[in-house]
């Protein structure tokens, strides 16, 4: 069958997940895609993933395009790593000698998760003060992003006293709100906004996409990079909190997914008069495969080699995509459904 392929402006929407440090995993991705003549219409992210898209919004903004948006992540993610010099969540020399970014033998990384069990962070104390706050304030410039009408922009929260997710648009964006969606809620107390207090936007959507249904853009790239399937069990209480948070984290996508591929995986020659026209052309963009074999600890990493190998797998992702799948934007969905429904079986040992 001969296939039409897309000639003329490609515009898409970016759907990015959240996953602690393998928000640099994103940026790769972020970084190769900004290299090739796509218009971004619009991005939406929850936790590390509404990170990158803020910050994406920053460069963009004003007239930045998509070489202000590089140089703003690669700042950003660069300034992430100069802070995590000074923080006692570093690899020991075992960790080191383990690979893979670990920080198993790091006694803070098993002490953070004890003083949330021990003191609950609900309240703002010095132990549960979130340090991101002041890295947001002092790397994103939120001004910018709120005069990005370049594209539109959607971060997700989950409401604790409600249990339903919460949206926050471009116009409202400062780092009250991105750190509403990046609230890790055994670690840190929650995050007040307007009057309701907010958890994790992951809880409710990792990337959200239902917003993406209102604008005009039918070709959504979504960024993979909280892993569902892992090599290896959990084994100290850290890990298996970490590991009930991914898979709660996982649960929204892969039903939004399911549910958007139920249509979409109908060919349009098929489709019936009363069928519903497909909704989105997905494209999907992986690293689950390896991230899947890091050890769960890696994802508080923020050493700058950890970092910049995991923006290197990024980038190395994103060319096997564009090659395999580029020219098919503006024409079908290419969405390979293994990474999300078979997780388990592209793990890399």
């Amino acid at each position: 069958m001969h296939i039409v392929k897309n000639t003329g402006p490609r515009t898409v929407s970016l759907a990015l997940q959240g996953a602690g440090t393998y928000g640099a995993f994103t940026w790769g991705v972020l970084d190769r895609l900004l290299d090739e003549d796509f218009v971004i219409d619009s991005v939406t992210g929850s936790s590390s993933g509404a990170v990158n898209a803020t910050v994406l919004a920053d460069g963009y903004a004003l007239g930045g395009g998509r070489r202000g948006a590089q140089a703003a992540l690669r700042r950003f993610w660069t300034g992430v790593s100069q802070v995590a010099a000074f923080s006692p969540l570093r690899p020991t020399p075992l960790d080191l000698l383990a690979g893979s970014g670990s920080l198993q033998h790091c006694p803070s990384y098993h002490l953070m998760e004890a003083a949330g069990v021990l003191l609950g962070p609900v309240l703002q104390t010095p132990l549960t003060h979130n340090p991101l706050r002041n890295v947001f304030s002092s790397l994103i410039d939120f001004g910018r992003v709120r005069a990005c009408t370049e594209l539109e922009l959607f971060v997700a929260a989950t409401n604790v006293r409600t249990g339903t997710g919460k949206l926050f648009r471009r116009h409202e964006m400062d780092a009250q709100r991105l750190l509403a969606s990046a609230c890790l809620p055994t670690v840190f107390a929650a995050v007040e906004v307007d009057g309701e207090s907010y958890w994790d936007g992951s809880f409710i959507a990792n990337p959200p996409l239902a917003p993406l249904r209102e604008r005009p853009t039918r070709d959504v790239i979504v960024v993979q990079n909280n892993p569902i399937a892992r090599a290896d069990m959990p084994r100290s209480m850290a890990d298996i909190s970490n590991r009930a948070n991914e898979i709660a984290f996982n649960i929204s996508f892969v039903r939004e997914i399911s549910a958007l591929t139920h249509v979409g995986a109908v060919p349009d020659e098929d489709r019936g008069a009363t069928m519903p026209p497909e909704p989105f052309r997905l494209h999907l963009v992986s690293g689950t495969d390896t991230l899947g074999s890091y050890t769960i600890s890696s994802k508080f990493n923020g050493e700058l080699p950890f970092l910049l190998r995991l923006h290197a797998l990024g980038v190395a992702a994103a060319e096997t995509w564009l090659r395999t799948h580029g020219h098919d934007v503006g024409v079908r969905s290419t969405i390979d459904t293994g990474p999300v429904f078979f997780a388990e079986r592209g793990l890399r040992a």
